[in-house]
């Protein structure tokens, strides 16, 4: 699978996760807190911090009714419109240059996700190193030309697509001009459970699409992350707050700093785990061979005793001969006295 480099990182297989803390609209419309989340974001070992790129009026209409307006008593955002919701979460685009340079700051890859395609000229203007493209955009192919002609990396969330719109979705991508892609297994519910986040979807996407497979993981805690990395999920995407008890639009269903900490350690070690197909004792196991039974004398024998199960058994360490010799060498009778704890070696018994 192609090696992809965002930011200086190289992606792929053969390191460890990509960790994306996705600050969404946490910062609460306070730039103060949006930089607080990005210095927590780096104390907790994230790689890297996005950011959403786009205003209430390029996302959506100002009306109140119908379509617009958010009924479903289970959605996080029941009781506002489309357009109150993303007034509040937006991130103001005179906070982004601040924030890419602090994240430059604490060596943290900054990225976004632009929603349309004034989104990409600006984040163009910021020299953002990939782009993000969201679930709810992955069928819109305006946007994704406009961002494949950047010629950077793309990272693109899949959820709700079928095959065939995202099949179409990497065909756009790779024709307008973007050589690196990561597709990254996503369930758009908010948040998501286990049950439906079918991560079995990672490596049949990836021999079918050819490229990497990532997780952007709506659901609470890291099992269901550090999971995915087993499947070959190579880039990790979880919403990032400083605390869910100060609310925000995001905070319910995003990780805490030990959280992401956690995530960032696991995930690491799920990785390490991996491997390689291997059997037999590894170079870390070979000290630990002498502690498999073998087959030792466990009562003082005379010169020509015979061996019988009372004096001779299949019990630790590992220093005599294996216990799958144990009836051959029952009846045999012995060249010389033995003691009590001696492992048993073929040298010790006489031919019959």
């Amino acid at each position: 699978m192609q090696e992809i480099t965002i930011g200086g990182r190289k992606i792929g297989p053969g390191h460890p996760p990509f960790v994306i803390a996705e600050m969404s609209g946490n910062h609460n419309q306070s730039l103060d807190r949006a930089l607080e989340i990005v210095t927590a974001a780096s104390r907790a070992g994230a790689h890297a911090l996005k950011l959403q790129t786009y205003t209430a009026d390029t996302m959506t209409l100002e009306l109140g009714e119908g379509e617009f307006f958010i009924e479903d008593p289970n959605s996080l955002w029941a009781g506002k419109s489309l357009y109150q919701l993303y007034q509040e979460a937006y991130t103001p685009w005179e906070w982004h240059a601040p924030i890419f340079e602090r994240c430059r700051e604490l060596g943290l890859i900054c990225f976004s996700t632009p929603f349309d395609e004034s989104a990409v000229d600006f984040l163009e203007s910021l020299d953002a190193p990939c782009y993000k493209i969201a679930s709810f955009e992955n069928t819109d192919l305006p946007l994704i030309r406009k961002a494949a002609a950047t010629g950077k990396p793309m990272i693109i969330s899949t959820g709700m697509a079928t095959v065939a719109e995202l099949d179409e979705t990497v065909r756009c991508a790779r024709e307008a001009g973007c050589d690196d892609i990561i597709l990254l297994k996503c369930t758009s519910t908010y948040p998501a459970t286990p049950e439906n986040t079918n991560i079995a979807t990672i490596p049949h996407m990836r021999d079918l699409f050819r490229c990497q497979i990532g997780l952007s993981d709506h659901s609470m805690g890291v099992g269901v992350a550090v999971a995915s990395v087993a499947l070959g999920a190579t880039v990790i995407e979880k919403h990032f707050t400083l605390c869910r008890a100060d609310g925000g639009v995001d905070s319910s269903f995003s990780l805490e700093p030990q959280e992401m900490k956690l995530l960032v350690d696991e995930s690491l070690r799920g990785w390490q785990s991996l491997g390689c197909v291997s059997y037999g004792p590894s170079k870390g196991e070979m000290a630990s061979l002498k502690y498999r039974r073998s087959l030792y004398i466990v009562e003082d024998v005379a010169e020509n005793e015979r061996l019988t199960p009372q004096n001779l058994r299949a019990i630790r360490p590992g220093f005599g001969l294996s216990p799958k010799h144990l009836e051959l060498c029952l009846g045999k009778r012995v060249c010389r006295q033995i003691k009590k704890g001696t492992p048993l070696e073929w040298n010790l018994l006489l031919k019959d």
